[in-house]
């Protein structure tokens, strides 16, 4: 779990206990536990429900409440404005805004959007939203990036569709900059931030930031300059061997990034099934789901362990049923982890 204590650091020039943000390898160490401090052998969240069914925010400040004190590490809110599913449209609440309510009424458990789309928002008011944020949690965000990929709401919501990926690399560009030195004087093709200022700031170093990508070009953007990678359950088949593959496949992006596989630590979305669960379906295309992981709740533990084993640092549950008895049952191989 998170640890105020720095974690230990063996990179050249480092000796000891490195200071926060001392170097790279610390930060994402620190991001979800210190293994020097806690015996669970990496981080687990659960993502609360999306357009399942309608939560209110009297159902969502029960599970997240439920979820800190089950003992998980973190939670978090998928950024989506609208689907358009087969059975009619369905929205959820705005990301930032719950994230923001979540973490005021959380103590300990980490919050993140899983993942923010750069285009919602201008990106220097992403970087305000995110260390306003940071600083209502008490330095408990992860901020989760990407480029968006459901052209169902940039149309409704008046977001352009196109050159995401070149969108993506300006928006980036601005969002980190400001978040890690302060200010940036920037112009681009599609966004600017002259002579920009990120004042006041929730910490020196900004929170930390998380790519969710698989497309080469925004990793080739991203990973130079991230803490986290996180994939989405579908990407590696929900299984651990499908995400050691995947995990290779980014070190190899790490280092032709010039940096370290360590110095960038690897997140993945876990679908589990529990009674009742008869699919979880978000979005508007079954491209996003894979089968989901179920049995016992030692099974599940196990599966965890082997998570950690092939690479994964932090997990984010996706639970199908999405209610406080599934995270209750989640709750229980959890406890057989640590």
């Amino acid at each position: 779990m998170a640890s105020g204590r720095a974690p230990r650091c063996d990179h050249v020039g480092a000796m000891g206990d490195a200071p926060a943000g001392a170097c790279r390898c610390a930060r994402v160490v620190a991001v979800g536990y210190d293994p020097v401090m806690a015996q669970r052998p990496l981080s687990v969240g659960v993502q609360l429900p999306e357009v399942e069914w309608e939560a209110r925010w009297s159902d969502l400040r029960e599970m997240a409440l439920s979820i800190e004190d089950l003992g998980f590490d973190s939670i978090w809110i998928g950024d989506h404005l609208l689907y358009h599913k087969p059975e009619g449209p369905a929205g959820p609440w705005e990301a930032w805004s719950l994230l923001a309510a979540i973490g005021a009424i959380t103590s300990r458990v980490e919050i993140g959007p899983l993942v923010a789309a750069t285009s919602f928002h201008s990106p220097a008011m992403l970087a305000k939203k995110a260390t306003t944020v940071d600083e209502i949690s008490g330095g408990r965000l992860i901020l989760g990036l990407g480029a968006g990929w459901n052209e169902v709401e940039y149309r409704a919501f008046g977001f352009p569709f196109d050159h995401r990926a070149s969108r993506f690399e300006e928006a980036f560009t601005i969002i980190r900059t400001l978040l890690r030195d302060g200010e940036i004087d920037f112009v681009g093709r599609f966004y600017a931030a002259r002579d920009c200022q990120l004042i006041p700031r929730s910490r020196p170093e900004g929170p930390p930031i998380m790519i969710g990508s698989m497309g080469p070009r925004v990793l080739r953007i991203a990973l130079p300059h991230v803490d986290l990678w996180n994939t989405w359950h579908a990407w590696h088949g929900n299984t651990p061997d499908g995400f050691a593959e995947l995990n290779a496949k980014i070190d190899s992006a790490v280092q032709d990034a010039g940096r370290r596989p360590s110095d960038v630590g690897r997140t993945t979305a876990l679908y589990w099934q529990f009674e009742g669960g008869r699919g979880r379906k978000q979005g508007d295309t079954d491209r996003h789901m894979a089968a989901p992981q179920t049995g016992t709740p030692a099974a599940l533990a196990a599966t965890l362990q082997r998570y950690a084993e092939v690479g994964a640092h932090h997990v984010q549950l996706v639970l199908d049923p999405i209610t406080i008895d599934s995270i209750r049952s989640a709750g229980r191989a959890l406890a057989l982890l640590d």
